[in-house]
C-alpha cells in the first residue's frame, strides 16, 4: 500500500523537538565499555534518520545508505533504534547463528492493535503460546494430509474463476482482484466450511474481506508518530490507531458471527452425528482444542487473531505475487512463449490444469521465484527484535531494538547474483533453492524460527492460479496502456499501477471453461 504522510506542521514540530531530545539523549548518555560499537550510521541533524520513513521508495533509499555507512547500519528515529542488515553474510548471522536471540518481534501500534494485541502468529515473540499455536497451524492446518483433503476446495475456486474470466473474455480485469477472491474462497472453506456470515454470500463476503485487508496492510504501512515516540500513543494523533480498530471491529463481526454459528451448530448435533463426521476444519479444531481446557487450549480471542494472520496474510502475499508475476510476463514475449510452451506439454489443450501438473511445470516454478526475487512481497520481512544484547558484523546491536532485514537489496545483489536487476527465471532452473530460506541470498518468506508457516500453502496456490490463467487464457494489455513495473511501497511492495488486462479464449473446447 502506498505510504501515506499526513502530518500537520504543528505535529511535525512537535516531532521532531521531541526526536531532537531523544537523538541527543542517544548521541551522548551512550558511554564505551569497551565492547564493540554500535553500527555505523548518520550523524549531524537529527532529522538524517528520520527522512527516509517518510519517503515512498524507502528500500531504495536504505540500500543507498548501505553504500555510505556499510552492510549494517543504524537509525536513531524517534526514540527507537533501528538496525538494517543489508548483505547474505550478516543476515546469515540473524536468521542462523543466533536465530533464538533474534525470534522475537516488534509489533507497530497497528499491527498490535489488528492481532488483538499481538496474540497471533506473525507478531507474538518466541515464547511456549508463539511456539504451540505455529505447532498446531503446521501440523493440523497445513499438513500434507490436510492440505491433500482439501484439494477439492482449491481446485472447485479455481474453476470458479476461469468460469468467471471466461465470461468476461475481452473486456479489461483487475488480476489483483480476481486472484484476491479466489484465494479468499479457497481459505473460508478451509477454515470454516459450511458456515456462512448471516446476510452475506461468498461473492460478497471475499469483497468484504478485501476491501477489510487492503485498509489493514495500509495502516500498518502508514509512517506512526506513536511508534516513534511511545510518549504520544495515548494521543494517537494520526488517527492511525481509530481506524485500525474500526478495521478490526469490521473482522471481528465477520468471526464472531462465524465461530457462533458453528457452536450453535455443534450444540445440535448428536452423539452419532459427531462420530460420523471425517475431516474437520480448522475452526473446528481451533474450538475443540479450547473446550479441552489444556496448555494447547486457546480462548476465542486468540482464534480470532490467528484468523486475522491467515486472511490477511495468506490473501496479501498471494495475490500480490501474483500480479507481479502475470506483469513480468506479459512484458516479454519470450517468457510467455516458454510458460505456455510448457503448458501444452504437461497440461495439454484438451484439458485443464490440476494439482497433479504442478510439479512438473518447472519453468513456471522457475519465473514465480524470480518474481519473488526481483519483487519480494515482504521487502525487510517482519521486524525482529533481539531478546540480549549481542555482535552482529563486530558491532553491537543491543537488546530490544527494532532489526530489518533488507531482503530487497539481498535479492538484487551482483555478489550473489549475475545481473540482478534482469527478470530470467533461467536462473532458478540452474539451482535447486527453496521457499524455506535454506539458501539466505533467497528468503521471500523469511527464514528460520521465524520463517513463514503458510509456505505449503502459497507455494501451491501461486502455481495453481498462475497455471490456470495462463493455460486457459492469453494476455493483452488494454489498447493504448503501456506495461509499467514500478513499485509501491509499504510493509508489502505492490505494483504502484494494478494490473489490468484484456483475456481472450485459448482453448477450443469451451466446455473446460464450465
Amino acid at each position: 500500500m502506498e505510504l501515506s504522510i499526513d502530518l500537520n506542521p504543528v505535529l511535525l514540530t512537535i516531532s521532531l523537538v521531541i526526536f531532537a531530545i531523544s537523538w541527543y539523549k542517544f548521541a551522548f548518555s551512550r558511554s564505551s565499555n569497551g565492547g564493540p560499537p554500535l553500527p555505523p550510521g548518520p550523524r549531524g541533524l537529527p532529522i538524517v534518520g528520520y527522512l527516509p520513513f517518510l519517503s515512498h521508495d524507502r528500500h531504495k533509499q536504505f540500500t543507498e545508505m548501505a553504500r555510505t555507512y556499510g552492510p549494517i547500519f543504524k537509525l536513531q528515529v524517534g526514540s527507537k533504534l533501528l538496525v538494517m542488515v543489508n548483505t547474505l553474510d550478516l543476515a546469515k548471522e540473524v536468521v542462523r547463528d543466533q536465530d533464538e536471540i533474534f525470534a522475537n518481534r516488534k509489533a507497530p501500534i497497528a499491527a498490535a492493535t489488528s492481532t488483538y494485541g499481538g496474540q497471533d502468529i506473525v507478531w507474538s515473540n518466541n515464547n511456549s503460546y508463539w511456539r504451540n499455536l505455529r505447532k498446531i497451524f503446521v501440523h493440523e492446518v497445513l499438513s500434507n494430509k490436510n492440505l491433500e483433503a482439501c484439494s477439492s476446495y482449491r481446485r472447485d475456486e479455481v474453476r470458479k474463476t476461469i468460469k468467471n474470466v471466461y465470461g468476461k473474455i475481452g473486456t479489461p480485469i483487475d488480476i489483483n482482484e480476481i486472484s484476491f477472491s479466489t484465494e479468499a474462497n479457497v481459505l473460508t472453506s478451509m477454515i470454516w466450511e459450511n458456515t456462512s456470515v448471516k446476510g452475506a454470500n461468498d461473492r460478497d463476503l471475499a469483497a468484504e474481506f478485501q476491501m477489510i485487508v487492503a485498509e489493514i496492510v495500509d495502516l500498518i504501512s502508514q509512517h506512526n508518530v506513536s511508534d516513534l515516540f511511545p510518549s504520544l500513543a495515548r494521543f494517537d494523533l494520526q488517527g492511525i490507531n481509530r481506524k485500525m480498530k474500526k478495521s478490526l471491529e469490521k473482522l471481528d463481526r465477520i468471526f464472531t458471527s462465524i465461530i457462533d454459528g458453528r457452536l450453535e451448530f455443534n450444540s445440535k448435533k448428536t452423539e452419532d452425528a459427531v462420530e460420523q463426521e471425517g475431516k474437520k476444519d480448522f475452526l473446528q479444531i481451533l474450538l475443540d482444542l479450547k473446550e479441552e481446557k489444556k496448555e494447547t487450549s486457546f480462548n476465542i480471542t486468540q482464534i480470532k487473531a490467528l484468523l486475522v494472520d491467515i486472511m490477511v496474510a495468506g490473501t496479501e502475499t498471494t495475490t500480490t505475487l501474483i500480479e507481479w508475476a502475470m506483469a513480468e510476463i506479459m512484458q516479454d514475449d519470450n517468457i510467455m512463449k516458454k510458460v505456455q510452451e510448457e503448458l501444452l506439454q504437461v497440461v495439454g489443450l484438451n484439458n485443464i490444469v490440476e494439482e497433479s501438473h504442478l510439479s512438473k511445470l518447472q519453468y513456471l516454478d522457475a519465473v514465480i521465484k524470480e518474481t519473488f526475487r526481483l519483487h519480494p512481497v515482504v521487502p525487510f520481512l517482519i521486524p525482529r527484535c533481539p531478546s540480549k544484547s549481542c555482535i552482529v558484523g563486530g558491532y553491537t546491536v543491543p537488546k530490544g531494538c527494532t532489526v530489518f532485514l533488507n531482503t530487497w537489496a539481498i535479492h538484487r545483489d551482483s555478489k550473489y547474483w549475475d545481473n540482478p536487476l534482469k527478470f530470467d527465471p533461467d536462473r532458478f532452473l540452474k539451482n535447486n533453492m527453496d521457499y524455506k530460506g535454506n539458501n539466505v541470498s533467497f528468503m521471500p518468506f523469511g527464514s528460520g524460527r521465524r520463517l513463514c508457516p503458510g509456505v505449503p500453502l502459497a507455494e501451491k496456490m501461486l502455481m495453481y492460479v498462475l497455471a490456470s490463467l495462463l493455460h486457459s487464457f492469453e494476455w493483452s494489455l488494454p489498447k493504448g496502456e503501456e506495461h509499467d513495473l514500478s513499485e509501491k511501497f509499504g510493509i508489502t511492495l505492490q505494483k504502484r499501477k494494478p494490473l489490468i488486462a484484456v483475456p481472450s479464449q485459448r482453448l477450443s473446447n469451451v466446455s473446460l471453461y464450465m
